[in-house]
Formats: structure tokens, sequence, C-alpha cells
């Protein structure tokens, strides 16, 4: 499916992605089965959607869940690897102040 689409669409369904699963976080009462499920349909249109990597980290953060935040990571990293480009600075701020927090 990604192959037919151009890079606009790419893009737009990332941003759409992206908005929702903040607005599912970060809601009154957050939803993150919402924000997850919107980090999910994005990355299964475009898994090297790096903001979505960082969106799928912060979900996991807030849920408590440590080895969640490593997944999103590791699996971010093999996608890199895979294309042969490097991670985005923001990437590795959101990674290494989640678990800096996280580990005291």
């Amino acid at each position: 499916m990604r192959r037919s689409m151009g890079p606009e669409m790419l893009v737009r369904i990332t941003d759409v992605a992206h908005t929702l699963a903040t607005w599912h976080r970060t809601a009154p009462r957050p939803d993150l089965t919402a924000a997850r499920h919107a980090i999910t349909r994005g990355l299964d249109i475009d898994d090297s959607a790096e903001i979505l990597y960082q969106d799928w980290m912060l979900i996991e953060d807030q849920a408590g869940n440590r080895a969640g935040v490593s997944a999103a990571y590791e699996t971010l990293r093999g996608v890199n690897q895979r294309l042969e480009i490097g991670m985005e600075g923001e990437t590795e701020k959101v990674f290494d102040t989640i678990m800096s927090r996280t580990a005291s």
C-alpha cells in the first residue's frame, strides 16, 4: 500500500495520526488505548515516521510502561538500520528524557 501513495499523502496521514495521538494523550481524560491505535494505524502506513515513535514513547511513558518505551525506541532503531539512516535528535532527546526520569 505504501508504494502506491505519494509522499504528500504519507505526510498527511502521519500528521493526522500524530494529531489524534496527541489529542487522546493530552485530553482532560486521556485515552491511551485510542492514542496507541492512532499510532499503530499511522505506522501501518509509514513505519519510518519518526514523530509517531516519539508519540509512542510518550504514550507508554504516560502509561508507566518503561518496557513499552524501550520497545518503541528499539523498533525505530531497527527501521532506521534497515533504511540506513540515523535517528533524529529530537527522538533521542525524548527517549533520554523519559529514561533518565524513570531511572531515578
